[in-house]
């Protein structure tokens, strides 16, 4: 009971913050939930310094066949009643994209660049950008544009979660990977962060990875929207799927090596089509 509880202790705290999932429990069990939780608030980070048996990186807590089922359910219905929360989303894909992740790992690994960046491993945060100097960069260059996205939308790539549940180190990064080089897809489809153009974002890595959540986000994000945004669906989801099919994996480019380059020439070397002209 003591590992089924520290297991999940990262997805309850997520849980209960929206709902109360301890009705019906007994008491000693729903205690044990709420202590170990308390217990790793902290900054989230294992410590590499003689780290504990099973884990294997920072952040990393090892699950068992019947904690991933219960995190998958649990997040999956959490995300569903919630398309925003994103630590549910991200809990979801690490236990239940295992499969996808290995054919985007094989994918990089088909690429030049993509073996180079599972060998150096580079992280999008912001730390290691320089975003006033994307800021003086001309219009249309990815750096520029990268800015603006943040600036406009009021993110930052330190947001996103860190990977948790994936029990493979190497897996674990391209999970990492994909999740940082998502804002990159919004700049680079030109879609905003608002329920409109994440749908049409996932559709887009739906296609480009398969992972199951991007396919949730995908089929049920739209039940979220207005009837004048479905609408738009319509003409964007379409382009959306032709784009995904017709791009390399996104995942392969060193985009920290391409921020100088413009936005309409990398669209082209990934294979994105030009975007539909929509107001949003």
């Amino acid at each position: 009971m003591g590992i089924m509880v520290r297991g999940l202790a990262p997805a309850w705290r997520a849980l209960r913050a929206t709902v109360s999932l301890t009705t019906g429990l007994p008491k000693q069990f729903s205690q044990s939930f709420n202590i170990v939780a308390e217990e790793q608030e902290g900054d989230g980070k294992f410590s590499t310094d003689g780290p504990e048996p099973g884990i294997l990186y920072p952040n990393h807590i090892p699950t068992n066949t019947l904690q991933k089922l219960l995190l998958s359910a649990g997040s999956a219905v959490m995300s569903l009643y919630d398309p925003y929360r994103h630590d549910m989303i991200a809990v979801l894909g690490e236990t239940t994209g295992v499969q996808a992740l290995r054919s985007l790992r094989e994918k990089m690994s088909n690429d030049p660049e993509g073996i180079q960046i599972l060998q150096e491993r580079p992280r999008i945060r912001m730390s290691n950008l320089d975003i006033e100097r994307f800021r003086e960069m001309p219009d249309g260059a990815f750096g520029r544009e990268y800015a603006r996205f943040l600036d406009v939308n009021n993110v930052t790539p330190d947001t996103r979660m860190p990977v948790r549940f994936v029990d493979d180190e190497e897996l674990a990064y391209v999970a990492q990977r994909y999740r940082e080089v998502h804002d990159l897809m919004h700049t680079l489809l030109g879609m905003p962060t608002n329920m409109l153009g994440e749908v049409v974002v996932k559709w887009f890595e739906a296609v480009q990875t398969g992972l199951p959540m991007c396919l949730l986000g995908a089929v049920f994000g739209p039940l979220r929207l207005s009837t004048k945004r479905k609408k738009k669906l319509i003409e964007l989801v379409p382009w959306a799927v032709q784009s995904g099919r017709n791009a390399r994996c996104v995942c392969s480019f060193y985009y920290e090596k391409r921020w100088e380059q413009s936005v309409e020439s990398l669209r082209k070397e990934i294979g994105i089509l030009p975007p539909p002209s929509i107001k949003f």
